[in-house]
This record gives C-alpha cells, sequence and structure tokens, in this order.
C-alpha cells in the first residue's frame, strides 16, 4: 500500500487521476487489496472527506478522531462531543467508501506520542496510575471504534517524549541522544508511562502493561469481527463526563455488542438502548458482572469502572424484522439547492437494524447510487463540486432491514446553486482583495469592481489564478475621506456569481508606539461587526502593521459599519502574558463614527483620541 504524505497541498486533478490508475495497475499486477490513505492534517470534516468523496481517494488519515479521542480521555469532556463527532461520519460515505476504511490514531511523528498529550493535559501532580489508565482509554476506544486503528511506535512502551515532530522521535533502543534521555530543562517528560524505564533504556518490553492492553485489544476484535467491522450505532452520551456507549453489529451475525466506556475518575451507570428485550448479554472485555439483561423497554443497565470500558455481546440475534420500515427523504427541503455537498437525509419508521442506501440523478439522467448509511441519522452528503450550476437534481432512498425486505421512498427535488462568492479586503498599500469560491475550479476567472461614494462601478483587476484570486487596488484618484465599497464577479462558463451586496467601507486608523521600536510580530487581535468581512483575526494571527512612522506602527482597519464598535487586543501571536507578549488593558474597542483614528502606548491600558506625547 502507500501512506501519502501532504496530500492536502496537490490539486484536485491530481489525485483524481492518481488514485484509480494506481489501483487498477495494482489489481493488474495481481494485487487486489492495494490500499491507499492520505495525510491531510486537518479537523474539518468537510476538508478531510473531500479526498475520498471528491478526489477518488480511499481513505485519509483520520485527524479528527485523533483530537476528538485526545479531548475524551485525556480531558475527560463531556461524552455528547464524542457524540457530535461520530454524528459527522456521514461527510465520508459515498458509493465506494465510507468512514470505517480511515485510518485511525492517538499520536504520530508530527504531533506526538499520546502520553505526551496526557502528561500535557493533565496536572503535574496526577498519579502515573491515572495516566496508564487514560492511556489504555484511549486505546480502547481507537480499536473498539470504527476505522483502522495505528499504533505509533513507542506508544505501546508509554513513550511520552518532550514534544511533536522531532522530539516525539526517540530510537526503541537504548538512546544516547540527551535530548531524549531527561537531561535539561525537559526532565521527567521523557519517563515512559506505565513503567521506570524512559528512552535510555532498551524499550522492546512485551510485559509492559500497554503493550499487553493493545495485544489484548487486537485479539479481542480478532475474536469477535463485529468489533472491527461491524456497524457502528450510537447509544448513550450525556452533558458531563461519564458513559459513552455504541453497539457494532455484524450484518451476517446479527449478533449485537455493546461498547461502554468512562471517561470519568469514578465509576458511572448508564441504562443503554439496545435492539432487544429480555436478552442475556455476556460480557467479553472489561471488569464487572459476567452478564446482564435488558429489560422490557430494551434497555442494558451497565456499571462502568472509572477510566475504563466494558463490552457485552447478546446472547442471540437481533429478532428479524417483518418487513421494511417506511422510509422519507426529509433533506434537502422541496426545491432546496447546494452547492458543494447536498446533504441528503432519510427519515426511517422504524428501530431496528437498517442500511440505507440513497441514489441521485442530475439532469434527467440515470439513478446512481451516492452512498449507503447502517447508522442513525441516515445521511449522505451527495458531491456535486462538478455539477453545472442549476441543474434540477432528484433523490431518493432505499431502506433494507436485517431480514432482506426493502421499501422506496417518494422521489424529492432540488437544484444546484450557483457558487458562493467570498470577499475579503485587507488595507494597506494598495488595498488588498482576496476572493475565494465555492466550489471552486482551475478554470474560474474572478474580477473585483470599485465603486466610490455614489459612483459607477469600475473593474480594477482580474485573476484566474485559483484557489485564491488576488487583486490589488492602489486608490489611485480616490479622494480623502471618500467611501470605497468592492465586490467580485465569477465568470464560472455558463453564467456569473457576485459577492454578497457590499457595504462602503471606510479606514479606521490606530497607532501603537513601542518605546524600542521593536514592533516585531505585535498586532492587532480584531472583531465585530464594525470591520469588514475577512479583517477578524485568529488568535495565533493578529493583523500585522501597514507603516510605522514618526509615532509607531500604523494599522489601517477596513470598517464596514463605523456606528459599531472596533474591538481589538494588541499581542503576539498566541501570546497572552502580559507584557511580554500582550498589552494590558483586556478587551478594547473604540466606535469610528466617533473617532476614527486612536493612539496606544506600551504598557498603557488607556485608549487616546488625539497623539499623546512622546518620551
Amino acid at each position: 500500500g502507500f501512506r501519502i504524505d501532504t496530500m492536502k497541498h496537490v490539486d484536485d486533478e491530481f489525485w483524481q487521476q492518481f488514485s484509480p490508475d494506481v489501483l487498477d495497475y495494482a489489481k493488474q499486477q495481481g494485487i487486489p487489496d492495494f490500499f491507499m490513505f492520505g495525510e491531510v492534517a486537518d479537523s474539518t470534516r468537510l476538508l478531510t472527506s473531500h479526498y475520498t468523496t471528491h478526489n477518488d481517494v480511499q481513505a485519509v488519515l483520520d485527524f479528527p478522531f485523533q483530537e476528538a479521542a485526545r479531548s475524551f480521555a485525556s480531558k475527560s469532556q463531556p461524552t455528547d462531543q464524542l457524540r457530535s463527532f461520530f454524528r459527522d461520519d456521514d461527510y465520508y460515505t459515498d458509493a465506494d467508501s465510507n468512514v470505517y476504511q480511515l485510518p485511525t490514531f492517538l499520536g504520530n511523528h508530527d504531533n506526538g506520542h499520546v502520553g505526551m498529550f496526557l502528561r500535557v493535559d493533565n496536572p503535574e501532580d496526577t498519579p502515573e496510575s491515572e495516566l496508564l489508565a487514560r492511556d489504555r482509554l484511549a486505546h480502547q476506544l481507537m480499536y473498539l471504534s470504527r476505522g483502522n486503528p495505528v499504533v505509533y511506535f513507542g506508544d505501546e512502551q508509554g513513550f511520552t517524549g518532550a514534544g511533536n515532530d522531532q522530539a516525539a522521535r526517540q530510537d526503541m533502543w537504548a538512546s544516547t541522544d540527551p535530548e531524549y534521555d531527561n537531561l535539561g530543562d525537559d526532565e521527567g517528560l521523557n519517563d515512559n508511562i506505565g513503567s521506570d524505564e524512559t528512552p535510555a533504556d532498551d524499550n522492546f518490553d512485551e510485559d509492559h502493561p500497554l503493550y499487553q492492553e493493545i495485544k489484548g485489544l487486537a485479539k479481542l476484535t480478532k475474536d469477535h469481527p463485529a468489533l472491527r467491522d461491524g456497524a457502528q450505532q450510537h447509544r448513550f452520551s450525556s452533558s458531563d463526563a461519564g458513559v459513552y456507549a455504541f453497539s457494532r453489529l455484524d450484518r451476517e451475525q446479527q449478533r449485537e455488542y455493546v461498547v461502554a466506556l468512562n471517561n470519568s475518575e469514578t465509576a458511572k451507570t448508564a441504562e443503554i438502548p439496545t435492539y432487544m428485550t429480555s436478552t442475556r448479554f455476556d460480557r467479553v472485555f472489561g471488569s464487572g458482572p459476567a452478564a446482564l439483561t435488558t429489560d422490557a423497554e430494551r434497555r442494558l443497565t451497565v456499571t462502568v469502572p472509572a477510566l475504563s470500558t466494558v463490552v457485552y455481546a447478546a446472547s442471540k440475534e437481533v429478532p428479524a424484522s417483518g418487513e421494511a420500515p417506511s422510509v422519507a427523504i426529509v433533506n434537502p427541503s422541496h426545491n432546496g439547492e447546494g452547492r458543494e455537498r447536498m446533504e441528503v437525509t432519510a427519515d426511517l419508521g422504524g428501530d431496528s437494524f437498517y442500511e440505507v442506501t440513497f441514489y441521485a440523478r442530475a439532469g434527467g439522467g440515470d439513478w446512481r447510487p451516492i452512498g449507503t448509511d447502517d447508522n442513525a441519522p441516515y445521511r449522505a452528503f451527495h458531491d456535486i463540486w462538478d455539477v453545472e450550476p442549476g441543474t434540477p437534481v432528484q433523490y431518493k432512498a432505499v431502506v433494507l432491514d436485517n431480514a432482506g425486505h426493502a421499501r422506496e421512498s417518494a422521489v424529492r427535488d432540488a437544484r444546484v446553486a450557483k457558487p458562493s462568492v467570498n470577499l475579503a479586503v485587507r488595507s494597506g498599500t494598495p488595498t488588498e482583495l482576496r476572493v475565494t469560491t465555492v466550489p471552486e475550479h482551475s478554470d474560474y476567472v474572478v474580477t473585483v469592481q470599485r465603486k466610490v461614494d455614489d459612483g459607477a462601478w469600475t473593474d480594477i483587476g482580474s485573476d484566474d489564478s485559483s484557489p485564491v484570486y488576488t487583486v490589488f487596488d492602489d486608490q489611485a484618484g480616490v479622494p480623502a475621506g471618500a467611501s470605497v465599497a468592492y465586490r467580485a464577479i465569477l465568470d464560472y462558463g455558463s453564467g456569473t456569481a457576485m459577492s454578497p451586496e457590499p457595504r462602503p467601507l471606510t479606514t479606521a486608523i490606530v497607532h501603537y508606539r513601542r518605546t524600542a521600536g521593536d514592533y516585531a510580530d505585535w498586532g492587532l487581535h480584531l472583531w465585530g461587526d464594525a470591520i469588514a468581512p475577512g479583517v477578524e483575526t485568529g488568535w495565533g494571527e493578529p493583523r500585522q502593521r501597514d507603516d510605522v512612522d514618526a509615532y509607531g506602527a500604523v494599522f489601517r482597519i477596513p470598517v464596514q459599519d463605523r456606528s459599531k464598535p472596533v474591538n481589538f487586543i494588541v499581542h503576539r501571536p498566541g501570546g497572552d502574558s502580559v507584557p511580554t507578549t500582550r498589552e494590558p488593558g483586556g478587551d478594547r474597542s473604540f466606535i469610528p463614527a466617533e473617532h476614527d483614528e486612536i493612539w496606544l502606548k506600551q504598557g498603557d491600558a488607556n485608549v487616546y483620541f488625539s497623539q499623546p506625547s512622546l518620551p
């Protein structure tokens, strides 16, 4: 197989050709199960799933899972978060792949070892026994939930490391590198969880508790294949730390497994829904009663010890359904529109083990399957990225019950919308105008226009360099104090689309003086309704100065509503330590309609509306 690095830095057209061609060639060489997955280092489902549903890639590394597992096992976040995470698995559902194919992981060579996350997320005085329990819990979640578990070398020995990237690449044999051997400022960070060893020791220990835990989980899923490949059905979560539960069920065996994990530091009890009444469930993993029985409401009452997992298996098959349930498309709305992925949802009139296959046809063509979902909510996100805007699309769903009965829904009509056009304005000399579109295609051309006061719209430039179209405006001939508005027009071949109705932009000016003139990466964190679209900043990327004059740094801020406050914090990227990386005064603001120019001083929380005297 192939593990493909940095996949998101190569354009769609390459993967759409590369992936099918490699798989076809592998089959010609007698390798029918050749497997490729790409590294898309992002936690946004809409982006990561784009490569499997639009670019014909079999799978991508499940970075969103790593983040969710860390929040659950290391940080003990509310278990509803896992519920929300798994609910969005439907983004990966298409006609030839789904979320079950994704490689899941807890640590890797770029992010760091799972042990490092555990040490960072928990207080320094956390007992080693608790860190070991949390480490086990994280691996239990990874092995027992959907996906293909990947163990980063050393995690089975409790490696921690002093950080990510190169700091997470210790040798398995006895290391002689001081950076890995607990010397210097990182002393203590490299102690292995679950043993007294460090990277300075030989670490091929098959008796290590984490090695034994992972070995046991691998055997468990081999002995009970439904725990590896079976459908996963959400069962229980809460708004606090505690139990998260789901079922795994193999279509052929029809035997339900209930998996319950507890991320709380105390034992928790939950009433977990199942498919069957008055049925014995036998414990196959974890500690607790050897058997439990569901009640008349099909609920299994399970007590899960602190920071641990239990698994119970039904003693008999799920009862065969007498007929397929009713099925109806409830989303999109009648004649609804979509432009990148059309969310298609079906509502069923029963509660048992079902599979729902969604079909679509565009422009009156043939019906084609767009994905099969085996757990509620039953959804697929139809990739309409390349479908011509304005094209009518129809959807239907076919439900299959666990006895082979099928039923088909009525047809739902929808339409592909025009592309959206998004314009961001960054003031400066010249003003930078950046445009993005959804969807995005390499043959798109975008033109940016300007209007001064109540004058006519005039072209100031065009760009065809997707995915970000950039035009610069030197504002030659624009009178001082005039209001300026911009709009972007996309030519997508068969029509045009325009950015939202623009609001006139004015400029607010912030002056900031540092005594030593050491502005480096000091900038403004900006937010609020006053500033123009695209001007707000992330905490790690404060807006940088446009100029430096006799007073100090000068920031020019595009404003769309002068009556609203411009909210700001002066700091360095990610900096929140006063006064070394953040100025005092907390969240400050000013209203451009009252004062469109302000002055700030290092170490001074005041906002001045006229230039203060220089020291």
